[in-house]
């Protein structure tokens, strides 16, 4: 189209002023009209294994945002303690998933400058969903707390499943005899081969790992997690029954909270991480019906005990009123995860 106008320019008669003075009006209001559209964006968000629940919201929010000219990539890692690192530290990646008893983690450190500082500048953009822990072991095995002295996959290291199980083991006064950190696909094989003696992964149900790979056969279950400690910390959940064709019965376990998070900044950046946050709150119709299942239990005004919606976030939904807005949250709210790992760190 500019082409076109100039083409038309080199063709006005050189003594008709006022039809190049027209032309050129054209030519300026065409420009204008470029600059002051929606500019494109460029964020990074880190997720966690190619094959898990986060990684598919972060594939599902690319799609999304896409068509408001926000390039979004979309990085897997090994889980959610890599991810408050890679947010806090790398430029390219200003968003992650992470899971709430992880941001508990590391706000509850006080000692540790690095940490502290990490905490100060970290900031949730949306609570998600509620992701389950789930336990895999032998059958003969009654309940997680069976598991003192025995050989348990925890995860691998720098996930968020490392942390919950440790933390979770910690919680129910109980100490496995052999922690092995291994990743999901790997700890499953091992304990099918029976090499250990349980697995615990963290995620939403169904995990596609276990709906894939695990039949009757291989002789195995999903622990109840009954402490009251642990459930008092975390909340009790269930996994239902027949969520998996190998478990006909429900299950009580532990519920964690996947959190998107953000690196506080100023500036452009703030503007961009309002702008998607703003893409996500009018496009959840849309995740719901072309996303991951899970889409369909986000609630993104859910407020998360001991942590603030980031305000640039608040900002940008407040000018379009209508959208949802996580509340402050007070500063009297019990942090009950946050209460624990405090504990867990005070003792000897």
């Amino acid at each position: 189209m500019l082409a076109a106008a100039l083409h038309s320019v080199s063709d006005v008669n050189h003594g008709d002023r006022t039809k190049r003075w027209a032309v050129c009006l054209v030519i300026a209001l065409v420009c204008c009209c470029a600059v002051s559209g929606t500019a494109a964006a460029d964020l990074g968000l880190i997720t966690a294994g190619a094959n898990g629940t986060y990684h598919q919201f972060g594939l599902d929010l690319k799609r999304l945002v896409k068509r408001d000219g926000i390039n979004l990539t979309v990085h897997p890692s090994k889980g959610s303690v890599d991810n408050i690192f890679a947010v806090y530290q790398r430029p390219a990646i200003q968003m992650g998933i992470v899971q709430s008893d992880v941001l508990a983690f590391v706000a509850a450190l006080p000692s540790n400058p690095a940490l502290t500082q990490i905490a100060q500048n970290t900031r949730m953009v949306f609570p998600l969903f509620s992701e389950e822990v789930h336990v895999l072991g032998r059958r003969e095995i009654a309940d997680f707390q069976q598991l003192a002295g025995a050989r348990v996959a925890i995860g691998a290291e720098g996930s968020g499943t490392n942390l919950t199980a440790r933390l979770l083991f910690k919680l129910a006064g109980i100490a496995p005899g052999e922690a092995l950190q291994l990743e999901g696909g790997k700890a499953l094989a091992q304990l099918k081969a029976g090499r250990i003696d349980a697995m615990v992964y963290v995620a939403g149900y169904p995990v596609k790992l276990f709906k894939d790979q695990v039949t009757a056969a291989d002789g195995l279950a999903l622990l109840p997690i009954s402490n009251k400690t642990v459930l008092d910390a975390y909340g009790a959940t269930e996994i239902p029954a027949n969520v998996y064709d190998w478990q006909t019965t429900p299950v009580t376990t532990a519920a964690v909270r996947a959190v998107l998070i953000s690196h506080a900044v100023r500036g452009p950046g703030c503007e961009q991480i309002g702008r998607f946050a703003y893409q996500v709150a009018t496009g959840m119709d849309w995740l719901m019906k072309n996303g991951h299942p899970r889409w369909k239990q986000v609630e993104l005004d859910r407020p998360l005990a001991g942590w603030e919606q980031y305000d640039c976030v608040r900002k940008h939904l407040a000018r379009h009123p209508g959208q949802p807005s996580s509340r402050r949250t007070a500063a009297s709210e019990r942090n009950s995860v946050a209460e624990s790992i405090k504990g867990i760190l005070s003792e000897p």
